[in-house]
């Protein structure tokens, strides 16, 4: 006898909800601006073997690394004789177990229901500052892992419900916010016992042997489910692309080959991708696993579940020794940022490729990570870009993309918890990649020091390449950064810097547009002409870029919506 469908399917449900919920009461209850107010988090549901079930909509770099940090992290608990018993708590933040970052501190617990464990609840938050050299824990000076923080090995943060007060200060001796770290942790555990409480209230409504028979079905189905979706693309074969990241002294590759095989199955190879540096673009396996199967979803099924039933329809090859999967200890703080966003670029390029007319031309490709501390303060936030334009519309103006989807930063809070002043926080006029579907707009996002001094890092791409356009789009414009000194004088920071503010200092940041979709002298005129009376694109550059003409006759070229 098969099981109850419709049981199955309010477990199914009933898991996203309870991950919805655990992000609800982290956001509400954590200290640091970066999760209170940005939602730089994700909390998810897994199988007691570390299968992903359910996932919040929150973070995509997050998600999918999660399916490979918890499993990893209970393998090692297990090799070193430790298992997971009621009540334990879990931290690591290791990048080549967590699978992210040192920032990204995930929590793990075991749910357990008459004496049986039945689940994992985990969730991934990212502290505003881990230790290492600089102030927010991302930069580029960094040559191997120890310089970008604490490392904290899978280690149980809690026994049996008692938490473990002792290594909690140990962790806050390590860092320049022991205040911010401390609550964004409380506020990771009582996310987790919201979660734990959910699902084993499934359990002791169902049962725990059906709860578990449930989760292996869910992925089954999930996995049929893309399989299918995968063979309705009507298509198989081989296509290739590649794009570059900057370094400090040249360009590493990153390259994808995509093939698309019989029997609903997708295989991405990574070889040919450069060797990994000793700065921090490496991205270890977690993140490659995350930005595919993004790209892949979206332009599969953007409806599809995300769980390891989707993930078993998906081969990813990613050569160890690569900037894509690289080796201990190679730094890794910006692969999660800036080489993730990367790696969806050449999966998307490469399912334009196999799928014309289906996939967008590229989103700005840099998170644009930037960071300012001083004595016993530190914020971290990224900065908005343009989208790519899409086939049918225009790219979102000012909006994180792909990889990130974290909120804005109030201005307000910052100006608030920070002594800093926003003078300039807008839309960047004529950053847009041009097309007859143009890309969205970049932002300027400038703050001055009002007290003190303090160390600002940048960590950003896009200075010296720009955002692809796709059938006949123009690329984006590439960012642009630069400090204001206190006395006028002005320097240029590039993507990747570290330098002393003073009080009275200015910095600007400006973030690449998207790029640009089909041929822009046949931009519909009505479209260009709001864009002109919006101040988004400039009268020369209309001319220069879209053969604009102001005294010729108005002709209507589309009447689709560019918003969607």
């Amino acid at each position: 006898m098969g099981m109850d469908r419709i049981a199955v399917d309010v477990v199914r449900h009933a898991a996203i909800y309870a991950s919805e919920e655990m992000g609800v009461v982290l956001r509400n209850t954590a200290y640091s601006p970066n999760i209170k107010d940005r939602s730089d988090h994700t909390c998810a549901i897994l199988t007691p073997e570390g299968d992903l079930v359910a996932q919040a909509e929150h973070i995509p770099v997050h998600i999918g690394s999660m399916a490979v940090g918890v499993k990893a992290a209970v393998v090692y608990l297990r090799r070193e004789g430790e298992d997971l018993e009621p009540g334990d708590v879990v931290a690591v933040n290791d990048p080549y177990i967590a699978g992210t970052h040192l920032n990204d501190v995930m929590l793990l617990k075991p749910v357990y229901s008459r004496g049986r464990m039945v689940a994992i609840v985990a969730n991934k938050a990212h502290h505003v500052d881990i230790g290492g050299l600089h102030p927010g824990s991302i930069g580029g000076s960094a040559r191997e892992l120890l310089q970008e923080g604490l490392i904290i090995p899978p280690v149980k943060i809690s026994r049996r419900g008692r938490l473990d007060d002792g290594l909690l200060r140990l962790l806050e001796s390590n860092v320049r916010t022991p205040r911010y770290l401390r609550g964004d942790l409380k506020a990771q555990l009582a996310a987790l016992n919201v979660g734990e409480r959910r699902i084993a209230e499934l359990a002791s409504r169902y049962g725990e042997e059906f709860l578990l028979e449930a989760w292996r079905d869910i992925l089954g189905h999930a996995e049929a489910y893309a399989r299918r979706r995968i063979e309705d693309l009507g298509v198989e074969g081989v296509w290739s692309a590649e794009d570059v990241l900057e370094l400090s002294g040249g360009e590493a590759v990153v390259k994808s080959t995509l093939s698309i095989l019989a029997g609903g199955r997708v295989r991405v190879d990574f070889t040919g991708t450069s060797p990994q540096v000793d700065e921090p673009v490496n991205a270890v396996y977690g993140v490659t696993v995350a930005a595919t199967t993004f790209a892949l979803k979206t332009v599969v099924d953007p409806d599809m579940p995300v769980n390891q039933g989707f993930f078993r329809a998906v081969e990813i090859e990613a050569p160890e020794g690569s900037i894509v999967n690289p080796r201990r200890p190679a730094p890794v703080s910006g692969g999660n940022t800036e080489t993730s966003q990367r790696i969806a670029d050449v999966v998307f390029m490469a399912l334009a490729k196999a799928l014309p007319g289906r996939v967008p031309a590229a989103s700005c490709g840099s998170m644009t990570n930037v960071m300012l501390g001083g004595p016993g303060w530190a914020f971290y936030e990224t900065v908005a870009c343009g989208e790519g334009a899409r086939p049918v519309r225009d790219g979102y103006d000012g909006v994180h993309t792909n990889m990130t989807n974290t909120l804005n930063t109030p201005i307000e809070r910052m100006e608030t918890e920070y002594p800093v002043l926003f003078v300039r926080y807008e839309l960047r006029a004529d950053s847009e990649g041009p097309g007859r579907w143009r890309g969205g707009l970049g932002v300027v996002r400038a703050f001055k020091l009002t007290g003190g001094r303090a160390t600002l890092t940048l960590y950003a791409q896009r200075c010296r390449t720009r955002p692809w356009g796709l059938e006949g789009g123009s690329p984006g414009e590439p960012a642009a950064h630069y400090l204001v000194k206190k006395d006028g004088s002005r320097v240029e920071l590039g993507c990747v810097a570290t330098v002393e503010m003073e009080e009275g200092d200015t910095v600007y940041i400006q973030t690449p547009g998207g790029g640009g979709y089909g041929d822009p002298c046949i931009r519909d005129r009505t479209l260009l002409e709001r864009d002109l009376r919006e101040e988004k694109v400039s009268p020369e550059r209309a001319a220069s870029k879209y053969c604009y003409n102001s005294g010729a006759p108005k002709t209507e070229t589309s009447q689709v919506d560019p918003t969607g």
